[in-house]
């Protein structure tokens, strides 16, 4: 059935990936501040989507929106999620991260369905797979507790306005199309930019990496399928259940990139706050939606290295 999607953060990292994987069956209307660059869309798709260039912290400008497209689903992915940019302005991130989220929550069309990109960074930090309902929350981060703080509002919403929810705990996205400078996008670009020896930050912190294209499918799966009551919130993970160390990453790195680089720790990128482990459990979106990953960690890793798609301000950084 064709559904009205719209998708905020649609020019972003998962958001434009989640983009091209609706528009030829469904009507997607997506909204972008521009914030990480230009439109990142073809001609062509654009022409197959509506685009609207506005800020989610502009109350007036959602409310128009949503009352002119009145979509069935939101994908709600606009935030600013780089950690160091958080820490460094946690006014703005609030401003974004929880204000803009309330300002989709009060103008979207009762009995929406409308999915939050919260994050794994809600959780307090574990040696083992968080479970969404026994994994123990304690954000250790800025960034952390703004999707904390929105996944209260979006409960509190859902049951006030007759939405139905899902909070999607997001694990570290990879793969092709990065518009941050996280730990994947700097080797990659390090490494295209001719260099041997890298400058990294914290370097013992595992992660659970899940691919940019897996990442897209969860969102979507979790958004068109109808097996949530009106007025009703559900949790669920989204990742792999397998997390590796910079150390493992890097070894894996050198055998799909075949070059032999060295490493050393630069102290200006180390992170005053960095958990030490995460992974996701995914037994739950497994269970009801039928969800699993599809790619690997090294599929991830030669689709990144082969064709990096990153934005030009990440890729010209090392030039």
């Amino acid at each position: 059935m064709r559904r009205k999607v719209l998708v905020t953060g649609g020019n972003g990292f998962v958001g434009r990936e989640v983009v091209r994987r609706l528009y030829d069956e469904h009507e997607v209307c997506v909204v972008d501040n521009l914030r990480s660059g230009p439109v990142r869309l073809g001609a062509d798709e654009l022409a197959k989507i509506r685009f609207s260039e506005i800020d989610i912290i502009d109350a007036a400008a959602v409310d128009a929106l949503m009352a002119d497209f009145k979509p069935d689903a939101i994908i709600h992915l606009a935030a600013i999620h780089y950690i160091p940019e958080c820490e460094n302005n946690p006014a703005l991130a609030v401003k974004t991260n929880v204000d803009g989220t309330l300002n989709l929550l009060a103008a979207a069309p009762s009995s929406a369905r409308f999915v939050f990109a919260s994050s794994g960074a809600v959780y307090k930090p574990d040696d083992k797979p968080h479970l969404e309902d026994e994994a123990v929350l304690g954000p250790s981060d800025v960034y952390g507790f703004t999707k904390l703080h929105g996944e209260q509002y979006v409960r509190y919403f859902a049951a006030q306005r007759g939405l139905s929810a899902v909070n999607v705990r997001l694990f570290n996205v990879v793969g092709p199309g990065e518009t941050n400078p996280h730990l994947l996008p700097e080797i990659i670009a390090q490494l295209k930019a001719g260099r041997t020896t890298l400058r990294l930050g914290n370097m013992t912190p595992k992660r659970d990496y899940i691919h940019v294209r897996d990442a897209a499918s969860g969102f979507i799966t979790v958004a068109l399928k109808d097996d949530i009551e009106d007025g009703n919130t559900l949790t669920v993970n989204l990742g792999t259940s397998q997390s590796y160390s910079v150390a493992e990453l890097v070894a894996k790195l050198k055998s799909v990139t075949m070059i032999d680089f060295a490493l050393e720790q630069e102290q200006s990128r180390l992170r005053k706050v960095d958990r030490p482990h995460l992974a996701a459990d995914i037994g739950r979106i497994a269970s009801r939606f039928g969800w699993v990953p599809k790619a690997t960690i090294d599929d991830a890793l030669a689709d990144a290295w082969k064709e990096p798609d990153m934005t030009a301000e990440l890729a010209g950084k090392y030039r």
